[in-house]
């Protein structure tokens, strides 16, 4: 492998990295809050409905949209990292490594629009709690018609990232990447995984730190691994 190349592969996972920083920043600033509804009497109807959003009507507005933005704009930092894996699984051929990989990118590039989504989920949440009595149900309704279509968005991510997992490791295990068989441990799902156990025997503090930052909190560990093994 040339300089030239070395070069531009160790940028590209070091730029992974930072894009999984940065997105995992953003899911902290969306969804690391709490708030107690008996503050919020308007929301007390709609518990249900709201599902655990209703912590978002204490955001204020410049954490909202910077937590949804800094999620979109790092997914450009993170799709070269998917190149970075692309040429890491490139020894067991295009064919198998090319698809993998777009089901990565897909997921990726849609996951952007899901993350930014929350911005106009919060902006709902708010508008539930201040609006009249008489308002309520036409933002209601608003906003269970968003959460549907970020579930629809958001189970599209997650068929993703899943098949993505299990073929890369899958191909890994096998020993016909550049990856020693040890990474085929390591992926998306199962450092997501490993990260919701270990959760549980963190400080509390901890926790609330990292309130839903496991999903990028999964990607940044497997950046970090596969920048590790090509880094040559």
């Amino acid at each position: 492998m040339n300089m030239d190349m070395t070069v531009i592969l160790r940028i590209s996972g070091l730029l992974a990295i930072v894009g999984a920083l940065i997105y995992a920043i953003g899911d902290v600033l969306l969804l690391a809050s709490k708030a107690n509804l008996a503050d919020y009497p308007n929301l007390q109807a709609y518990t249900k409905l709201l599902s655990g959003a209703e912590k978002m009507v204490v955001l204020p507005w410049r954490r909202l949209i910077w937590g949804g933005l800094l999620g979109v704009f790092a997914t450009l930092l993170v799709l070269p990292g998917f190149w970075l894996v692309f040429q890491g699984l490139l020894p067991a051929g295009p064919w198998l490594a090319l698809p993998l990989v777009l089901f990565f990118v897909g997921a990726s590039v849609i996951g952007a629009f899901v993350h930014g989504s929350f911005i106009y989920l919060g902006e709902y949440v708010q508008a539930l709690n201040q609006v009249s009595a008489e308002s309520q149900p036409v933002v209601a309704r608003m906003f269970s018609h968003h959460r549907t279509i970020m579930a629809i968005t958001y189970g599209f991510v997650a068929a993703c990232v899943l098949v993505a997992s299990i073929w890369y490791s899958s191909l890994v295990a096998l020993g016909k990447t550049i990856f020693p068989a040890w990474m085929a441990a390591i992926n998306p799902i199962t450092v997501i995984l490993a990260w919701l156990l270990i959760k549980r025997i963190l400080p509390a503090r901890v926790r609330d730190v990292t309130e839903g930052a496991g999903f990028n909190i999964g990607y940044l560990v497997f950046f970090i691994s596969v920048t590790v093994a090509m880094w040559q």
